[in-house]
């Protein structure tokens, strides 16, 4: 009897045991699948604090030192540091003195330093980041055709590559009407660009095109560079009622230069963009490069937030173009101006 009673009372001392050992398991059980919890509840925290907490260098090789190409610089600095936050990104802003080779090696640069995206201001430093590298983002602007400028022959608004951007091409076939609407008893139109610059022969083909249309005479007036720009320009002036200069940049680095030439001799400039205009023509179809910068910057965030990836990227267009005029030289020239443009300030 008393060895029954014994074995009742360790049966209920064994019960209890494994049920104080069950009460354990289960409180340990339930503090580390609260400490599980608590980790995965902390992790997005986490991960939205080094998110807001990256910053990023931007490598910027912009070809020459002018008004239109200082100004889309700007604009693309002070939109993607409004994007970002100020802080948040670093600019290692070079200028290659319109030497493309000086373009190669500041983009060799770049490469070398792994920067996270490079903006290529205007087409020889777009050609020379796209012969640099195929993995860093690239974002042109100031680029006039990027199908040309790649030389792209099956080119339909994305590259589809590293690489996208905006363009500064302004309507060719408003430029040539531009020419009709302000020199309607013209005869002989004295085409003067760079043909070093793939897109100043683009635009100066296309628009020759269109002003043969209206009845016209088109000659091509070529310098390789600012050496023999003097000697190129006063042929021209020579032998043409109008000149026009396409977008180009080594016409806006040289516009003294072509006003000395041209304004003694009484011909009028047709100028592809507001900068050329204001230092050497009478009028231009022309665009917001510091706009056009801005749209640049924007496209810059989204690349860098993840939110668009740079191969999917169409090229962006400027929205809008203002007829301008340069009061002091047309009222030299004794030119005067339809209604309907904005004189240059």
């Amino acid at each position: 009897m008393k060895k029954k009673i014994l074995s009742v009372i360790l049966a209920s001392v064994m019960m209890l045991s494994l049920g104080a050992c069950g009460s354990a398991a289960s409180s340990s059980d339930s503090a580390a699948s609260d400490s599980t919890e608590a980790t995965e509840d902390a992790a997005p925290a986490d991960d939205a604090a080094s998110a807001s907490d990256e910053t990023y260098t931007v490598g910027i090789c912009q070809l020459v030192q002018h008004d239109a190409l200082d100004a889309a610089t700007q604009g693309f600095k002070d939109s993607l540091s409004e994007e970002l936050g100020a802080d948040k990104v670093t600019f290692d802003e070079q200028n290659a003195q319109n030497d493309p080779a000086t373009c190669a090696t500041i983009i060799n640069g770049f490469v070398s330093e792994n920067v996270d995206l490079i903006l290529a201001n205007a087409t020889p430093a777009l050609q020379a980041a796209a012969a640099g590298t195929d993995t860093i983002p690239i974002l042109g602007t100031s680029v006039t055709e990027y199908g040309v400028a790649l030389e792209l022959d099956d080119f339909n608004g994305t590259v589809g590559t590293n690489v996208s951007g905006t363009s500064d091409l302004a309507p060719l076939d408003g430029q040539a009407d531009m020419i009709q609407e302000i020199f309607p008893d013209a005869k002989n139109i004295g085409l003067l660009y760079c043909s070093a610059e793939a897109n100043s022969q683009y635009q100066v083909d296309t628009v020759k095109g269109f002003l043969e249309e209206k009845g016209y005479t088109c000659e091509f007036y070529a310098f390789s560079d600012s050496n023999d720009l003097s000697a190129v320009a006063t042929k021209a002036a020579e032998n043409s009622d109008v000149i026009y200069v396409p977008t180009d940049n080594t016409c806006a680095n040289n516009t003294e230069i072509i006003k000395n030439i041209c304004m003694p001799a009484k011909v009028p400039v047709i100028a592809g963009e507001e900068g050329i205009c204001a230092g050497c023509g009478v009028a231009t179809l022309s665009i917001s490069y510091y706009d056009l910068g801005v749209a640049t910057g924007k496209m810059a965030a989204k690349i860098l937030k993840g939110e668009s990836k740079v191969e999917e990227m169409p090229i962006e267009y400027a929205p809008n173009f203002t007829k301008k005029y340069n009061k002091e030289i047309c009222e030299e020239l004794g030119i005067t101006i339809p209604d309907g443009y904005e004189a240059i300030e």
